[in-house]
């Protein structure tokens, strides 16, 4: 599996990076299940497990630690990414009346310290904030991150959602370095290819995390662009032996950006194929052609 060096601190990430949002959905949540996820990444190299604190209504991290706590020498051999700043209405937190973000000091410390005590852990290798906040005090918000790589508690820090000038705001207060922006990215999400937000990213030495690289399932489904990419895609399957979902995925790995898409299934068979996406070999010609059939129209 190839592996993504982050900034200039010699930490890197695996080139796909499996989603954990999902989790806790379906009922089933014993470890023995969890496990067979976990060590099915695992055993292709797939070492990134992407969290969020509001994922599953605040339970997906719970679940996934409680795997961890069983077998702890796991912990060893993966990267833990997390985020934080949504605040969910949720029966969790009862009191809260609206959905809304929160990036003072004193929430994004209490949800690290609640991510590392559900995850057993004592450090996030990664640590996101999820979204951009209209409220943010950007220098409160800096010192914060700060203080939590100086404790050892996260080891590097990164954004989500954010464009370039959310990003650059939030550097200018900071010494740690922003080493990732998490942002949705697939052939039906291409705005970030040519609105400058990649590009923006490649000069700031920031890597590109993609979410929903499979357009939430759209691209599979009724719509017109997945008619007009369907043909395409059993070409490409006739030809080298990959399902659809497997080359929408290489359509991103293809990129120089080194996208490391983040891939969210709990089928079980689907995420033991997730690495073949590296095999998919996609020259540029047919990279445009899916670009184009997405599009459903030509470049300029």
């Amino acid at each position: 599996m190839q592996r993504i060096e982050l900034g200039k601190q010699g930490a890197s990430l695996s080139r796909l990076i499996y989603g954990v949002w999902r989790l806790a959905d379906g009922g089933e949540t014993d470890t023995s299940t969890v496990r067979a996820k976990i060590d099915a990444c695992l055993e292709q190299g797939i070492t990134s497990f992407d969290h969020a604190d509001i994922y599953g209504d605040y339970e997906c991290e719970r679940v996934f630690g409680e795997t961890l706590k069983e077998q702890p020498s796991l912990r060893d051999s993966m990267e833990l990414i997390s985020k934080c700043d949504i605040a969910l209405i949720s029966d969790k937190f009862p009191q809260r009346r609206v959905k809304y973000y929160d990036t003072t000091e004193s929430y994004i410390h209490t949800s690290v310290e609640n991510s590392l005590r559900h995850l057993h852990t004592d450090h996030l290798d990664l640590l996101l904030i999820h979204r951009p906040d209209p409220l943010m005090d950007a220098a409160e918000t800096g010192a914060a991150l700060d203080k939590l790589v100086e404790s050892g508690k996260v080891k590097q820090i990164g954004v989500s959602n954010f464009h370039v000038w959310d990003w650059k705001l939030l550097q200018q207060h900071m010494t740690s370095k922003l080493v990732v922006n998490q942002i949705e990215m697939s052939l039906v999400q291409r705005e970030s290819f040519t609105d400058g937000t990649l590009s923006a990213m490649q000069l700031d030495q920031m890597s590109a995390m993609a979410w929903s690289p499979l357009g939430g399932g759209s691209l599979f489904g009724n719509s017109e662009a997945a008619a007009r990419l369907a043909p395409i895609f059993r070409r490409i399957e006739s030809e080298q032996g990959f399902s659809a979902d497997l080359v929408a995925l290489a359509w991103l790995l293809a990129h120089p950006a080194k996208i490391l898409p983040v891939v969210g299934t709990n089928n079980l068979a689907r995420i033991r194929d997730i690495a073949k996406a590296l095999e998919v070999e996609l020259d540029r010609e047919t990279w445009f052609e899916l670009w184009t059939a997405a599009a459903g129209q030509e470049v300029p």
